[in-house]
This record gives structure tokens, C-alpha cells and sequence, in this order.
């Protein structure tokens, strides 16, 4: 009997798990029960919360609940980031994370309130954001060579304007220093909304812009960007040159991407359920030509093109940012 009691135990204990089964498919196929809230870890007005509006107003539909977007900007989305973290894994908590989130801030802070590689699961990609190197109208700097000529003759009395320490637009200027060797000061703001009121105002010279925020301003010749950080030349902007074409910086790229990720123990079926809704509206004409009119490249993949590009920007930045000795609190 006693010998028995062991085998008997597991065997009940199969036959409960296995009755678990379809309840937890079910409940998956009941999925969302409620609205979803969707964190995004910047601003209203950018351009991550103008995509995050655009893919919830496209996802709720099918869905069969309202997507509510939810901004919490704050420390480089780490305040998202961690809050998102913290939340129950049952599909109706979602956020916007990125080459920010999860390549950046694990190498530029010494702590963080989430573990990037354990607490999120990947739905899928969404976009990418081109960054252009940008000048105030009025400015006598007329290309890249002008700004680093300008920045070695007199180092550090130039100052740039990024949405934040950490951020794409700051990398991207103090990587492009770094391999110039020129020297500007860096003036972080809260957002990319407040450099470009400045560059507008005279105020801030020059800065890494995002074509999402400032396709308006760049496109118009109100601000004048003097490079893109893409491999190639934007089709919206022929005439601006890349980096690696004004200064000869080989494999020089920086820009942004983002996608969407759930709490780690979010179940197989409703990450699944996500992606495949995620992806039709990507697919959308009216999506996708909206994401073109505000400067927006749309992705397509599911976690694992988003866990592959992660590795991979993360074997370029780590070393980048470690040699550029950044270490945030």
C-alpha cells in the first residue's frame, strides 16, 4: 500500500493537470474578458504613443475589447518597464518596449526595477524610427563636416539637445563624437517634443531628431537635418546624405525600434492570440500608410524576430556604450 501511495499520488496529479488543461484553453479563447492597457513609457504626442493609438484603435476590433493607452514616461521607460513587469500575466497588460528598454538600459544603469531577459515575453515587432542629424534654421553649419570642424575648434562650447540620457538620439550623437573626435555638450530634456521647440526657438543649435517627431519641421526646411543614422538615405528626404557618406564613418547606424511585450508568465495561447492580431493590423493599407506619413518604418515579426534583433543590437551597443564609459543611476 505504502509502495503504491507515490504512484498513485502522481497519477492523480496528472489527471488533475490534464483536467486544467482545457480550462486554460478556454480561458484563453475567452480572451481579453476586459479592456486592455496598453503602457507606454513616453510622453502623449511622440511618436511611440501616436503608434501605440494607431495599433490599439486597429487591434480592438477584433479583439472584441478597447485597447486604453496608458502613458507612463519616466527614467528611460524603466518606470514602465518595471510597472508592466509587476502586473498580472494574463494578456491584458501590454507594453511598447524597444532598443531602449532592452538593449540600452541593462548596459547603462547599474540597477534596474526589471530583469530584462526574464520578466517579458515578446509579441512581435512594430517599427523603426530613423534619427537625422539636425540643425536650427538660422545655423551656419550647412553639413556633418561643418558641425565636427566646428566642434574640434572649439570643443564642448557647442551644446546638443536629446530627449533624454540614454536615449537613441543621445547614443547616437556621443557614439558619432567618439569616432570624430569632436566634443560637444550634451543638454538632455523630457522628450523629443521640447529640443525640437527649442531648435525652433533658436535656443538649441543641433541634435540627433527623429523623423516621427519632426517629419514636419525636417520636411519643410523649418529645422535642417544635415545626415540621417541609416544604412541608406530616407525616400522621404533624397537629398540628405547618411553618416556614412558625409564622414565616412563605416557601419555608422543608429536608429530606434520598437514592439511589444507582455509580463513574463502571460500563457502560450493569448501571446499567440496578440501576435496574430498585432500582425493583421500591421498589415492594414490605412496602418500602414499612416505609419509612412509620420516617418515610420513598420516591422513584421513575432518574438522570435524580436528576441534576434535584440541580440544583435545588443552585441553592436554593449561594447559601444561600455567604451564610451556611460553609467547611469
Amino acid at each position: 500500500m505504502t509502495d503504491a501511495m507515490p504512484t498513485r499520488r502522481a497519477a492523480m496529479a496528472g489527471l488533475a493537470a490534464a483536467g486544467l488543461l482545457p480550462a486554460a484553453a478556454a480561458r484563453a479563447q475567452q480572451y481579453p474578458t476586459r479592456p486592455v492597457r496598453w503602457i507606454v513609457g513616453y510622453p502623449a504626442g511622440g511618436g511611440t504613443d501616436v503608434l501605440a493609438r494607431l495599433l490599439g484603435a486597429a487591434m480592438s476590433p477584433t479583439l472584441g475589447q478597447q485597447m486604453v493607452i496608458e502613458n507612463r514616461p519616466g527614467a528611460a521607460t524603466n518606470l514602465a518597464a518595471g510597472e508592466t513587469a509587476r502586473s498580472e500575466p494574463d494578456g491584458h497588460t501590454v507594453f511598447t518596449a524597444g532598443i531602449e528598454t532592452l538593449v540600452y538600459n541593462p548596459a547603462l544603469y547599474k540597477k534596474l526595477p526589471f530583469d530584462p531577459d526574464k520578466d517579458f515575453r515578446p509579441v512581435g515587432l512594430t517599427a523603426r524610427f530613423h534619427l537625422l542629424l539636425t540643425v536650427k534654421r538660422d545655423s551656419t553649419l550647412t553639413s556633418a563636416r561643418d558641425l565636427v570642424a566646428r566642434a574640434k575648434a572649439v570643443p564642448g562650447t557647442l551644446n546638443y539637445g536629446s530627449p533624454g540620457l540614454g536615449s537613441p538620439h543621445h547614443l547616437a550623437m556621443e557614439r558619432l563624437l567618439k569616432e570624430t573626435g569632436a566634443k560637444l555638450t550634451h543638454v538632455p530634456y523630457r522628450g523629443m517634443a521640447p529640443v525640437i521647440n527649442d531648435m525652433l526657438a533658436g535656443v538649441m543649435e543641433v541634435g540627433f531628431v527623429d523623423f516621427a517627431a519632426g517629419r514636419s519641421v525636417l520636411s519643410d526646411g523649418t529645422l535642417r537635418p544635415i545626415a540621417v543614422a541609416s544604412a541608406t538615405r530616407l525616400p522621404a528626404l533624397p537629398n540628405v546624405p547618411t553618416v556614412i557618406e558625409a564622414l565616412g564613418l563605416d557601419r555608422f547606424e543608429a536608429y530606434a525600434w520598437q514592439g511589444v511585450v507582455v509580463p513574463a508568465r502571460t500563457p502560450d495561447p493569448v501571446v499567440a492570440r496578440l501576435a496574430e492580431v498585432m500582425a493583421a493590423a500591421l498589415k492594414q493599407d490605412q496602418v500602414r500608410q499612416r505609419m509612412v506619413e509620420i516617418g515610420l518604418d513598420p516591422l513584421t515579426g513575432g518574438p522570435a524576430e524580436f528576441n534576434a534583433l535584440m541580440k544583435a543590437d545588443r552585441n553592436v551597443w554593449w561594447p559601444i556604450i561600455q567604451s564610451l564609459g556611460i553609467t547611469l543611476e
